[in-house]
C-alpha cells in the first residue's frame, strides 16, 4: 500500500483548493453540484443528489461544445448559487 496525502483548504464558502501528492486542483460549488479544475486544465463537473450516493460526472474536453457547455454552465450556476446561499446563512 502506498503513502497518500490530501489536504483541502476552504478559500471561501463553495471554493476549495485541493492539494495532493499528484498535484493541485480547485473546486467550485458545494453539495449537489461542483466543478473541479485540475491538473493540465482538466475540467470536470458533477451534479448529485446529496445524501443519496447518486451523482453524474462529465469531463469537459478541449474543443468540445454542445451538451458539455450547458452541463458545465448549469453546474457552475448551481454551485455558485449554493455557495452564496451558504455564505449568507
Amino acid at each position: 500500500m502506498g503513502l497518500r496525502f490530501r489536504k483541502i483548504i476552504t478559500l471561501l464558502p463553495g471554493v476549495k483548493l485541493n492539494i495532493s501528492k499528484s498535484g493541485v486542483s480547485a473546486s467550485v460549488g458545494g453539495k449537489g453540484a461542483s466543478v473541479n479544475i485540475g491538473k493540465g486544465g482538466r475540467v470536470k463537473g458533477t451534479v448529485g443528489l446529496p445524501g443519496s450516493g447518486i451523482s453524474y460526472s462529465e469531463e469537459m474536453k478541449p474543443g468540445s461544445t454542445g451538451k458539455v457547455f450547458y452541463f458545465v454552465a448549469l453546474v457552475v450556476g448551481v454551485g455558485v448559487a449554493y455557495g452564496i446561499y451558504l455564505w449568507l446563512h
